[in-house]
């Protein structure tokens, strides 16, 4: 970017600053800390020049938006064509509650849907299950068969709507569910879009929700992205998420890096399937968190995309350029959220949400200032929303395609940001004796991707307790008496309510073609065939979650974590 010449004069112009202006202001003034680093705990410089990117090359390095390696943007216009999608998480108590939050979202200006589940359906099991006592409904909505899809998606046509699932061991059923959904809505398949979560890797790593061991696991979340390759092309079958990476504890380098390897795994395994790169890469997406160091974050994002295009083309041959487009979803950091003075919260979520849309991300949720004490309230979910909607049309920070792209500093922590990732991938690589995929499995069994998260988080809360890292209205600039909004109140009777439905639907279904379907997907598993097309059968025969995912559970067992000593 800039001749040997012009480096070796501000090299020279640098050092004079130094010794003249510098120095004498800090005989003067001195700095309000020895040391400057982000949550990450990187220590950034107090000043970039050309001097610290003098290396970068711009057309390998950079290039342009919607060109490889797609450091400024996957897309040539980015947001000045549309933008991001604004994507608020919602699910609470039984789905008519959830329907009735997702009309007042739409009717707010949310451009998709995003669900969350409670703990019984996430793990799998159904509400009246005797572990599911005091969760059913709590932090997210029940679904215990498609009877349950039916009423939250009513009143919404799904072929005109972009629909998100967070969930993971159960996620093939509820894709199953959504695909029968469409079925009788008269929806094509084809047609429908939206995400499936389905990141098990990522749940073996960091989230700890799981059914059956990691590698059966491995293979049904293959089978969801060869299913969706054939039969719904325009929903993303899995959405490799580093959210929960970090939430951990992860600095921002280990999320990427971990998160990246994940995807990678996958992308082997679908190889090995037999499946076509070209075919399957463009429907992979991920999902990233976003926290309060607004240029590390950026960072991350940017070097992200690099590796990725540049990983896809050169391990995985890949050549349509959606196979190298890095797609991800951003959610602002909810453990960055304090119950303490929990309106802070507005500006925190405020800027993590810059630091995404300043990274180039292509859908976005902002966490609601009271997610530290409650799921949120229609006031605070209002203002969360706002946010997104201000920043869109009041900022100007949609305008410009990635607006920091040439910063020296920006560019510097982007190329340091992609050397942390690239070691940790080629550490992973090491451990599988070549490959991500097996890297990965044995990273899990061997408890390293927890060590090095658990270590991180334990360093990050140090820092914490030593003042080192100020967190306002916990550590610094706290009052005695705090604010306490509203929260949102889980209606006692939800359980209840769930356990009638699902009484009624057992009671109303027809048992021998529900058994019959079970036993077609019980057969199936043993042989390698898809799953998919089974379980789609089976829920139209309103199986229930619990009764499908037993059938896995039965040939495989249930998983329980055993690390091996370091």
């Amino acid at each position: 970017m800039f001749d040997q010449e012009e480096i070796d004069r501000i090299r020279e112009r640098r050092e004079q600053w130094t010794e003249e202006t510098l120095e004498s202001t800090l005989d003067h003034r001195g700095e309000r800390q020895n040391r400057f680093a982000t949550v990450s705990n990187h220590e950034v410089d107090r000043l970039y020049t050309p001097d610290d990117i003098a290396e970068l090359d711009y057309e390998d390095d950079l290039g342009f938006p919607g060109e490889p390696p797609y450091t400024r943007g996957p897309y040539p216009t980015m947001y000045r064509g549309r933008t991001w999608t604004m994507r608020q998480f919602a699910g609470f108590g039984t789905a008519e509650e959830t329907n009735e939050r997702f009309h007042y979202l739409i009717d707010q200006g949310q451009t998709g849907l995003s669900t969350a589940f409670d703990m019984p359906s996430l793990m799998g099991i159904d509400s009246d299950h005797r572990m599911s006592q005091g969760e059913v409904g709590k932090e997210g909505v029940a679904v215990d068969t498609l009877r349950d899809m039916e009423i939250l998606f009513d009143g919404i046509d799904i072929g005109e709507v972009s629909t998100s699932f967070t969930i993971n061991p159960s996620a093939a059923v509820i894709y199953a569910m959504y695909i029968a959904l469409a079925d009788q809505q008269g929806v094509p398949r084809d047609e429908i879009r939206g995400t499936l979560q389905n990141d098990m890797l990522k749940e073996f790593i960091a989230q700890k929700e799981w059914v059956v061991p990691p590698q059966p696991s491995l293979e049904v979340v293959t089978d969801t992205i060869e299913f969706a390759v054939e039969e719904t092309p325009k929903f993303h079958p899995v959405s490799i998420s580093g959210y929960h990476i970090r939430e951990a504890g992860s600095t921002a380098a280990q999320e990427a890096a971990f998160t990246l390897a994940d995807g990678f795994a996958y992308v082997e395994d679908c190889l090995d399937r037999g499946l076509d790169v070209d075919e399957f890469a463009p429907l992979l997406s991920f999902f990233f968190n976003s926290h309060n160091s607004i240029f590390e974050e950026v960072a991350k994002f940017r070097a992200s995309r690099r590796i990725y295009a540049r990983v896809m083309e050169e391990w995985y041959d890949a050549e349509r350029d959606e196979s190298k487009r890095l797609k991800f979803h951003t959610q602002t950091a909810g453990q960055s959220l304090t119950a303490q003075q929990p309106l802070n919260n507005i500006v925190r979520v405020t800027i993590q949400a810059l630091a995404g849309v300043f990274g180039g991300t292509q859908s976005l949720h902002t966490n609601s200032f009271d997610e530290a004490l409650a799921l949120p309230t229609e006031k605070a979910v209002r203002v969360a929303l706002r946010t997104q909607q201000i920043i869109a049309e009041e900022s100007g920070a949609a305008d410009i395609v990635d607006p920091m792209g040439g910063s020296f500093a920006i560019e510097k922590l982007t190329n340091e940001m992609e050397a942390q990732i690239t070691a940790y991938l080629e550490e992973i690589q090491e451990m599988g004796d070549g490959s991500i995929r097996d890297g990965v499995l044995d990273g899990i069994e061997q408890g390293y991707f927890q060590r090095e998260i658990q270590d991180s988080s334990y360093e990050y809360q140090q820092r914490v307790e030593r003042g080192e890292e100020v967190v306002v209205g916990v550590n610094e600039f706290t009052i005695e008496e705090d604010t306490s909004p509203e929260i949102l109140e889980i209606d006692e009777t939800t359980r209840d309510r769930q356990l009638e439905r699902l009484e009624r639907v057992k009671r109303e279904r027809d048992d021998e073609a529900v058994e019959a379907a079970l036993a077609a997907l019980s057969d199936a598993i043993p042989t390698n065939e898809n799953v998919m097309p089974y379980i789609v059968d089976a829920v139209k025969t309103y199986a229930t979650m619990g009764e499908i995912m037993q059938v896995f559970e039965d040939h495989h067992g249930a998983y329980q974590e055993e690390l091996s000593p370091v």
